[in-house]
């Protein structure tokens, strides 16, 4: 497929992500392409959690036994078709393109895309090895020996197209469980049966399904580079980069040296403990709060310290998760403080904050994943500080869709979601987190009509051309503000660090990320999360400098310590 303009591929192996997600990232993607400064294409490859999939024209009669018995989701869709299941073992594409020369998306439209969605499939079936594959007559999809007795389904294909750009896409059965079928009318059609390459004697891997997938579909459908990025799973392959393997160094283990010199110059920070820093530290001390500049040692401490800005982190010190970067205590979470929010918004107003970041632990233990005290401390500091802005800096709720809207709700000036590595290394950096999750939460956050905001550490072993793939994915989501920073380690029990990343090569990001349509961007050695919050907020919002409150700000932490 070729057009006017050239631009990227952007192919992405997500791993094993659920439905919802998958659909708010696409939905995300979709929603911004004609936003960027660039038009670029998608293809979204993925395996997912057990689920039913009812298209827009689904009768619901063909799922064949309740859903609560079934042990999988069940999800209306606004794709093509009727009901489809998806599940491990089944490799889905989700092909995110511009369609160059076509006017909306009509039948004429429709049917040219899905031929071509299929003869991606049928290519790859064949390179593997199953050779006797192709269309069936009026049925879309991937059939094996469709001309002769007894067609089986190896590929279900549901399509959406609109503004001349596409959604949803294919669901090839590699090796799943057939059983899951046979609780379902597949498609709707009751006269063939559904089968998989594994149950047609093609034994193959997911990685060389992925591997011939990917390969094809640029051969059909790419218009400019190609850029792939895998999230790399445990005991799985990891993808080549730029075609030569990537290294994957686990690092040193504890207590080793990594293989790194000693902090360079420009991560030096002149210590500056003027009257200012230590009448504000007098004030925390008074009031029994505790800074994570100071716990965490941010080499920021003392301009953020002045600038109106402030980061508090609520709902306990302990963290139901241990990320490799993060020095937060993950023994037993304790319950939460009902009066917290109220001594936040006390703390913001004493201090006369322009600009307030919220902060938590993840709490999975809690029903709502803590998200209804992130809202009850937005609408406290308000309350009492209705000229601070207010930032919040949030878990990924594990996509719960009740917990992400309590925070959306609340109408944070800015919300912040995390995806702090690049694709491959995310299982390493963050093991009960996920690359898809947070873009997908940044997704949902923008279409809830929020300025949204992400940050990344650098320095784990990710390449440059990795972070480069990495800030175009928050582009596509439509994310607006981007903060890149140098990681730096904990302790000898954390993710040793690979490498110091020179202020150069941040400028460089600082361009790269700007021209890919993140409207504000902060990078640099010493950059953290919140580092520059105010300042970001307004340059993206429009709105002048807050001068509604004044005097020293600090960022704080109500008892537990985080570095991000």
């Amino acid at each position: 497929m070729t057009g006017a303009r050239v631009r990227p591929f952007r192919v992405r192996w997500l791993g094993k992500v659920r439905y919802r997600d998958a659909l708010a990232l696409q939905h995300g993607v979709h929603a911004h392409a004609v936003d960027l400064p660039a038009p670029q294409d998608h293809l979204l490859l993925l395996e997912h959690h057990a689920v039913y999939t009812l298209g827009v024209s689904a009768d619901p009669g063909n799922l064949l036994e309740p859903a609560e018995e079934i042990g999988a989701e069940v999800v209306k869709a606004d794709r093509g078709g009727d009901i489809t299941y998806h599940g491990p073992g089944q490799l889905v594409g989700y092909p995110l393109l511009h369609l160059p020369g076509k006017r909306g998306g009509g039948l004429a439209d429709t049917a040219a895309y899905v031929r071509s969605v299929e003869e991606v499939v049928i290519a790859t079936c064949r390179d593997l090895g199953l050779v006797d594959v192709g269309r069936l007559g009026r049925y879309p999809g991937v059939w094996v020996e469709p001309d002769g007795p007894r067609p089986r389904k190896v590929a279900a294909v549901g399509v959406k197209l609109t503004r001349s750009q596409t959604m949803h896409g294919f669901a090839l059965n590699v090796a799943p469980n057939l059983d899951h079928f046979a609780r379902m009318v597949p498609c709707g059609i009751t006269e063939y049966g559904v089968t998989s390459l594994a149950a047609e004697g093609i034994i193959v891997t997911m990685a060389e399904v992925v591997d011939r997938v990917a390969a094809r579909a640029a051969e059909c459908w790419a218009a400019g580079p190609v850029d792939r990025a895998d999230v790399a799973q445990s005991g799985e392959w990891r993808p080549d980069l730029d075609g030569e393997p990537a290294p994957f160094s686990r690092g040193a283990g504890p207590g080793e040296v990594p293989p790194v010199g000693r902090k360079p110059e420009w991560m030096r920070v002149p210590l500056d403990t003027g009257p200012a820093y230590r009448r504000l530290k007098a004030l925390m001390r008074s009031s029994d709060l505790v800074t994570v500049c100071e716990e965490a040692g941010c080499p920021n401490v003392f301009e953020c310290w002045n600038d109106g800005t402030a980061t508090f982190m609520i709902n306990g010190a302990r963290c139901t998760r241990a990320c490799g970067f993060c020095l937060v205590d993950t023994r037993r979470p304790t319950a939460l403080d009902p009066g917290e929010p109220e001594r936040v918004a006390a703390a913001v107003s004493e201090m006369g904050l322009a600009h307030a970041v919220v902060t938590a632990v993840a709490r999975d233990d809690l029903p709502d994943h803590g998200a209804s005290a992130f809202a009850a401390t937005v609408t406290a500091i308000r309350q009492r500080c209705p000229g601070t802005a207010v930032e919040i800096l949030v878990p990924d709720c594990k996509g719960d869709e009740a917990a992400l809207n309590t925070l959306f709700d609340a109408r944070p000036d800015v919300l912040n979601h995390n995806v702090e590595t690049v694709a491959r290394l995310q299982r390493r950096v963050r093991p009960s987190a996920g690359y898809a999750r947070s873009l997908s939460v940044l997704a949902r956050a923008k279409a809830a009509g929020l300025t949204t905001k992400s940050s990344i550490m650098v320095g784990l072993g990710e390449t440059d051309v990795e972070v480069d793939g990495c800030l175009a994915d928050l582009a596509a989501v439509g994310c607006d503000i981007a903060t890149i920073g140098q990681y730096l380690r904990p302790t000898t029990h954390h993710l040793p660090l690979e490498r110091w990343v020179e202020p150069e090569t941040f400028e460089r990001w600082r361009e790269v990320a700007r021209s890919s349509g993140i409207g504000h961007v902060e990078a640099s050695p010493l950059t953290r999360s919140s580092h520059h919050a105010r300042q970001a907020a307004e340059a993206v919002s429009g709105a002048g400098p807050v001068t509604s409150v004044s005097r020293t700000p600090v960022p704080v932490k109500l008892g537990a310590r985080i570095q991000t």
